[in-house]
């Protein structure tokens, strides 16, 4: 996995799954009951620790992905957080006026726990497993912050960068800071390569993009390079469409995620073949298996088997996920 973060291609891609320790599998549903809540969960090592091991003991994944959440970020800042059955993260949305009462001081302490999960796992993986931290991009997790919840269209958190861009400007300027110390520390506690989630990279206009996703995540990239010199890094601008081959170009990420209603023949053209892409198969053929599964699989490691690839879904799995397809899409990729 490491080596193909690197740019070096394999002989088969290497395979990991977004989402890959979740509701699909019994035995984090067992944990997650015992947590009590979503971010205790995630600020718990010796829980965080299992849940992100549950995985690799099920299936021959190439990599662990740390367990938490992009929403750390702003709970560590001194927003509320919560999370609700059925509803999804909840924050108290936040006004231009309380942008200044945010606290990036605090975040550091905040995080620990989240560390010392990073430092569990290091030691408990196998040196053949790649270890993989993360955060949400700024753009992203400002998204939850300005509207309090998931938005179908991001319009809470575009009219707030269109009519308050000293106040959004700020605020992202916490948000790289804060994104470029946590992922340091992940490095530095024992992960090989970070993933940037920008999960709403749609809808926004070139201009936009330009300055809400592609100028944050060069900063971190940037920023994170600074410290820890040729961190590996995997940029996935969920939505980017046509932006991807810029987003690639100016943000310097070693990898590039790619959602799954993105055609393979644009990723082909639009993108340099050295460049290691990684995806991009939908979650819905996980869920239903089969031919209707199989057959895009094939097709997406045709697509790039001339360069470097990591496979992976186009998004998260979902909670129905049979754990049967997850099994054969595994020994799919590795053995034909």
């Amino acid at each position: 996995m490491l080596e193909t973060v690197l740019g070096r291609k394999q002989t088969r891609p290497p395979v990991w799954i977004m989402r890959q320790a979740g509701r699909y599998l019994p035995e984090y549903r067992e944990v997650r009951q015992k947590a009590g809540g979503f971010l205790e969960l995630c600020y718990t090592p010796e829980l965080a620790t299992e849940v992100t091991l549950q995985p690799l003991r099920r299936f021959d994944l190439d990599a662990a992905i740390l367990f938490s959440d992009i929403l750390v970020i702003p709970d560590a800042l001194g927003q509320k957080v919560r999370f609700e059955v059925g509803e999804g993260p909840l924050l108290e949305p936040l006004e231009a006026s309380a942008v200044e009462r945010l606290e990036p001081a605090r975040a550091g302490e905040h995080l620990k726990p989240v560390l010392e999960t990073v430092r569990r796992l290091r030691a408990a993986l196998p040196a053949n497993k790649t270890l993989i931290g993360f955060c949400g991009a700024p753009w992203t997790v400002a998204t939850y912050m300005l509207n309090g919840r998931g938005s179908p269209d991001q319009w809470v958190a575009r009219r707030f960068a269109l009519e308050h861009p000293e106040a959004f400007a700020r605020l992202m300027d916490i948000l790289v800071e804060t994104s470029i110390d946590y992922l340091v520390a992940q490095f530095e506690a024992g992960a090989d390569v970070v993933q940037l989630f920008e999960s709403w990279a749609l809808n926004l206009d070139e201009d936009a993009f330009a300055t809400q996703v592609i100028g944050p995540n060069k900063r971190i990239v940037d920023g994170v390079r600074a410290r820890i010199p040729n961190a590996p890094i995997i940029g996935f601008p969920r939505g980017a469409a046509g932006n991807l081959a810029r987003f690639a170009r100016e943000t310097g990420v070693n990898v590039l995620g790619i959602d799954y209603a993105t055609p393979l023949d644009f990723v082909r053209s639009a993108l340099p073949p050295e460049l290691t892409v990684q995806g991009n198969l939908d979650p819905l053929r996980l869920v239903i298996g089969g031919e209707v599964m199989e057959s895009r699989a094939r097709e997406i490691i045709a697509a790039f088997s001339d360069r470097p690839h990591i496979f992976n879904l186009g998004h998260g799995i979902v909670p129905e996920t049979p754990i049967a397809h997850v099994e054969r899409l595994i020994d799919l990729v590795k053995n034909g």
